[in-house]
């Protein structure tokens, strides 16, 4: 992948926000210092980022795509009051692929898991 000063810029705001952000984020962060930028070439350079494993797409059902600069196996919790998107790293978790396996037959390639319920701020109000 070639180098491009507004791959760079987008791949930088992911790291820098942990909040799983969107393209539509990724680009009112970067417009007013880059005015220049489209939303069309975040959504490409996202895409491509997440092509070539520098950065995680998670595919949201009946929402916009989140993108997360963690791109070890971890899982997704997404509220569904707010929509916030938090990550979720449990043991039991870790041997689903084998599990499956084990009593299907099928091998696990890749998977994504997301979990929708709700937050401890949602759920307290």
């Amino acid at each position: 992948m070639k180098y491009s000063k507004q791959r760079e810029l987008v791949l930088n705001t992911v790291i820098e926000n942990p909040v799983h952000p969107t393209a539509d984020f990724v680009y009112s962060h970067l417009r007013s210092a880059n005015p220049n930028i489209s939303l069309g070439t975040v959504y490409r350079n996202l895409n491509l980022l997440a092509d070539h494993g520098l950065i995680h797409k998670i595919a949201i059902p009946n929402g916009s795509d989140r993108f997360d600069f963690r791109t070890d196996e971890h899982y997704h919790m997404i509220c569904d009051c707010c929509g916030e998107v938090f990550d979720v790293e449990l043991d039991s978790l870790k041997e689903l692929d084998s599990e499956i396996e084990k009593s299907t037959g099928f091998v696990v390639r890749h998977h994504d898991l997301i979990i929708n319920g709700l937050c401890n701020k949602c759920k307290h109000k």
